[in-house]
């Protein structure tokens, strides 16, 4: 039974990977889904996959005017937001001794002043009650090698949302964050060697690796009703790798 009907939802970085399994789930939910992405071609491929009930629009996260523009052709569609999944977010790969500052720019930028101003520019459109989401990363809480300035990002996503959670009354809206691990997306396929994924996957007490949808699944819970009384909480789909 739907549990989002004739509910507004965003996505950002929803052409690929957790965010079209996200957009998928909520549009199956009842959910008018609008997804961002920066290109337009993968956006463009997730709608014709997706179909009906879900819009696209290329926006920058890391760019408060693009978000504005983006968030107020959201209003002018649909009226309001009564979910913002700020899921957007990049990992480069390199260790202590290769970082260098342009790969420090992208990540920060992208990941944690992208999902601040994700949020932020969204507020004036944000229907009361709304549920925020942010996805954060296993990695914020036991980070592997190479993967130290991402891992910090997402220590950050989560200290955002412990931040928010104490002022969402003011503001009308509670937030949580849905940390995965490691997940069969084209990302981290790209990312990361084989063999080194292999040693992820050994390490995750269910010896295997996530389904985008599994993830996606447990975002649609937080975007639903049935998780009102939830605020501030950090929500783990590891297969128990960080919990352990």
């Amino acid at each position: 039974m739907p549990t989002l009907t004739d509910k507004i939802a965003v996505v950002t970085g929803g052409s690929s990977g957790i965010g079209l399994a996200t957009a998928r789930a909520l549009r199956d939910d009842g959910a008018r889904v609008f997804i961002t992405g920066r290109r337009r071609e993968p956006l463009d491929a997730a709608v014709a996959e997706l179909g009906a009930g879900v819009t696209a629009a290329v926006c920058d996260v890391s760019s408060p005017s693009e978000l504005e523009a983006f968030y107020r052709s959201v209003r002018q569609q649909a009226g309001r937001i009564d979910v913002l999944v700020a899921n957007a977010g990049i990992g480069i790969a390199a260790p202590l001794g290769e970082v260098t500052e342009e790969m420090v720019d992208a990540i920060l930028s992208v990941n944690v002043a992208g999902t601040i101003f994700t949020v932020q520019q969204a507020l004036p459109h944000l229907n009361p009650g709304a549920s925020v989401i942010l996805t954060g990363s296993t990695a914020g809480t036991r980070p592997d090698r190479g993967l130290e300035v991402y891992g910090a990002s997402k220590a950050a996503i989560r200290n955002l949302a412990r931040g928010w959670a104490l002022s969402a009354h003011e503001h009308g809206f509670r937030v949580n964050v849905v940390s995965p691990g490691s997940t069969r997306t084209p990302g981290l396929l790209d990312l990361l060697p084989a063999e080194v994924l292999d040693q992820a996957q050994g390490a995750i007490p269910l010896r295997r690796m996530a389904e985008p949808e599994e993830i996606a699944a447990v975002t649609a819970f937080l975007a639903s009703d049935a998780s009102s009384y939830v605020n501030g909480a950090e929500f783990f789909a590891d297969g128990g790798y960080a919990q352990v």
